[in-house]
């Protein structure tokens, strides 16, 4: 089976280069790539997996602006009626309720709102994430929308402050996934554990190899090269994220990665599919500009859309 990948930004949200994208370690070689610590905007990708017999949505995206703002980062930025998932899978000619299955990638904030649209999906998330994400340390209690931040009277869910993995109707649909596990042939899960305890790419088949959805293992895709100097001075052979619960498991995955992609023939920096990757965002509007508002796909070998130019 060839499946197709449409990439479906939900948003904006700012971050810190030198806090959030990489290692406090790696500070001196990446600032020589050019790399300051202003505050800048990353985009909150979700990717809809098409040429199935089953629809398939990888995350479902950021939550609005006011919401984000007060209680994860501000200033973030979703569109009404253009960026939010509801909107992006109209732009494609969908509806959340023509959804078969979502796999989430991880139950942080920015990858699980909007999720009670999904009125018929599946819902697909690595047991020990979804078992994380009901006991966090206090550390994480954001990241992971648990009621105890709520505020001011704030509410989330028909007038609660809730999870939207935990809002009733949706919290029972929930399927745990352990190790490495088939969705549908041709899409397949493995554990990428360290951005969160239990984050997981989805492997997906397509016409120019698979593609792997890797949520937030890779947070960008600088991370996944060395800098000049790094290798010879630190003995790294990635450049690593500096936003994780446990580095030694987000360095092993992402080795994993890179050796996964090496054994299937593929570039990762064409066949790693980021959530937050600045220049696939560009790539994205660009294309949209010039096609009509139309949204390219990933793994069509007569595709029009050319990928990112990223830095090595």
């Amino acid at each position: 089976m060839s499946y197709v990948i449409r990439p479906l930004c939900s948003g904006t949200i700012p971050t810190k280069p030198l806090e959030y994208w990489y290692h406090f370690s790696c500070k001196k070689y990446v600032e020589a790539q050019g790399v300051t610590n202003e505050l800048g905007q990353l985009p909150d990708f979700t990717f809809l997996i098409e040429g199935g017999d089953q629809l398939v949505l990888v995350d479902t995206g950021m939550s609005w602006n006011e919401h984000a703002d007060k209680y994860h980062h501000g200033p973030s930025y979703q569109r009404p009626g253009i960026d939010d998932i509801e909107s992006r899978l109209a732009q494609v000619g969908y509806k959340p309720e023509d959804v078969d299955i979502v796999l989430f990638t991880h139950l942080h904030w920015d990858h699980v709102f909007y999720i009670e649209k999904f009125t018929k999906a599946r819902f697909i998330v690595n047991e020990t994430e979804w078992n994380y994400a009901h006991n966090p340390v206090p550390l994480h209690y954001k990241s992971y929308c648990r009621p105890i931040i709520a505020k001011d009277g704030d509410t989330t869910y028909n007038g609660e402050f809730i999870a939207p993995y935990d809002i009733p109707g949706v919290k029972e649909r929930f399927e745990m996934v352990n190790g490495e596990a088939e969705i549908l042939p041709g899409i397949s899960v493995f554990e990428s554990f360290g951005h969160s305890p239990g984050s997981m790419t989805v492997a997906v088949e397509t016409e120019e190899g698979p593609f792997y959805c890797v949520g937030d293992a890779v947070f960008v895709m600088g991370n996944i090269d060395v800098p000049d100097g790094m290798e010879e001075a630190l003995h790294y052979d990635i450049c690593p994220p500096g936003r994780y619960v446990d580095i030694v498991a987000s360095w092993n995955s992402i080795r994993d990665i890179l050796r996964r992609c090496k054994e299937a023939g593929v570039d990762p920096h064409k066949h790693l599919l980021l959530a937050h990757d600045g220049n696939l965002q560009k790539a994205v509007e660009d294309y949209e500009s010039s096609h009509n508002n139309q949204l390219p796909v990933f793994g069509k070998k007569d595709s029009d859309f050319v990928y990112p130019s990223y830095e090595k």
